[in-house]
């Protein structure tokens, strides 16, 4: 019998629900904290909502200073910009607001202030020895699952790669989910924010390290998803869309965040870092044409998918029952606006060969259902074109 350990990695605490944003500051002093970076984008500190939560952390008596730095793909400047002014400042407590991009700036900041060096030398999975400084993820979107994971995602300007940085180190101590701070998000990032939830799950439930736990995660998610992305796209004040959302995103997180991920990702990071577009888009756009790939690697998954989703299958053999899969994901994908192909991002297929030769190095390949070569890589990128 060969050994095969399996970890389950989360935050310690996890709060849900309307109001969970207000108890950031209780959290705080829990973890001791004096003086808090506290990490976002240019746009949520313009809008107001970085100060409403730096009031809230202030009322406990703990210091903060504001980093509005994350670009929307975070790079390795952004965090060791982030660092300096933690350093100067005498930090001893992150806090990111946002979605993905501050939670993975945030994250990047933190490895590097508990273990020195650049945040380049952490690449990879678990190379960092010692814990990232203490740290709080207020989520505002329903997609990324980065406020409760041990996935860093930091782009190498100099490389114009997307480093995947895989370490429990770097799992917050505390994520918060408060639908009430989603409600103001458009309806395009609400859906590629969605999407990318559902491309976690799907990753997740296919992939080679999925176990009981993250199936039961992920079964769910694909429940949730399909019912309420389209109803939070429609109408973003709609308040059991944005909570159910929420809850959908943190189960595809707890999913992958254990299971791993696949192709979708590993080829999605070399797009983001390539051409500087959205993570969920690309996710969304790649999706079906991975899956179509991957699918003789574990029909009964794909069909188990489209069931959860909601396709009838009775009656239809296993693999016409995981074509309704693909048919699901690309007509919600359709139905909430996603682009159809890569051409409307304006990606080159002449670039398609050096960034399928970057995809086959990404940590999240490892655990993909089928193994691919650099010529069938590059054929994905030609069909999702």
């Amino acid at each position: 019998m060969v050994h095969q350990v399996y970890g389950y990695f989360m935050p310690t605490v996890n709060l849900m629900g309307a109001g969970a944003a207000q108890e950031t500051g209780k959290q705080a002093k829990l973890l001791g904290g004096k003086k808090v970076l506290l990490v976002t984008d240019a746009y949520l500190e313009k809008m107001g909502m970085a100060q409403e939560i730096a009031d809230i952390i202030e009322k406990e008596g703990v210091k903060v200073i504001i980093y509005g730095g994350a670009e929307p793909n975070p790079t390795d400047k952004n965090v060791h910009d982030g660092f300096d002014i933690y350093t100067k400042e005498g930090c001893d407590l992150i806090v990111s607001v946002g979605g993905g991009s501050s939670h993975d700036c945030a994250k990047g900041i933190g490895l590097v202030a508990g273990n020195g060096g650049k945040i380049n030398d952490y690449e990879g999975v678990d190379k960092s020895p010692l814990p990232m400084a203490p740290m709080i993820a207020i989520n505002t979107t329903a997609g990324t699952a980065a406020e409760m994971t041990r996935f860093c995602i930091i782009t190498d300007a100099a490389r114009h790669i997307k480093m995947a940085i895989v370490d429990w180190h770097v799992t917050p101590n505390v994520s918060i989910n408060d639908p009430l701070l989603m409600m103001k998000q458009p309806p395009s990032l609400t859906a590629a924010t969605g999407m990318d939830a559902l491309t976690h799950a799907v990753e997740a439930y296919v992939s080679t390290a999925a176990t009981p736990l993250t199936d039961s995660a992920a079964l769910m998610a694909f429940k949730l998803i399909p019912r309420y992305l389209r109803r939070a796209v429609a109408n973003g004040d709609d308040f059991e869309a944005r909570d159910k959302m929420a809850y959908a995103q943190l189960l595809a997180g707890m999913a992958f965040n254990n299971a791993s991920l696949g192709y979708v990702h590993a080829m999605a990071h070399q797009l983001g870092g390539f051409y500087n577009l959205p993570h969920g888009v690309c996710n969304a756009i790649l999706l079906p044409h991975v899956s179509r790939f991957n699918m003789i690697g574990n029909l009964d998954r794909f069909a188990e998918i489209a069931e959860a989703m909601g396709e009838n299958i009775d009656g239809l053999s296993v693999r016409d029952a995981a074509e309704k899969c693909l048919t699901a994901i690309a007509t919600l994908s359709a139905d909430v606006g996603i682009p159809s192909g890569l051409k409307e991002l304006n990606v080159k297929e002449e670039d398609f060969k050096l960034m399928a030769g970057n995809a086959k190095l990404d940590a999240c390949q490892f655990t993909n259902p089928r193994t691919a070569t650099l010529e069938q890589v590059i054929q994905i990128y030609k069909n999702a074109l």
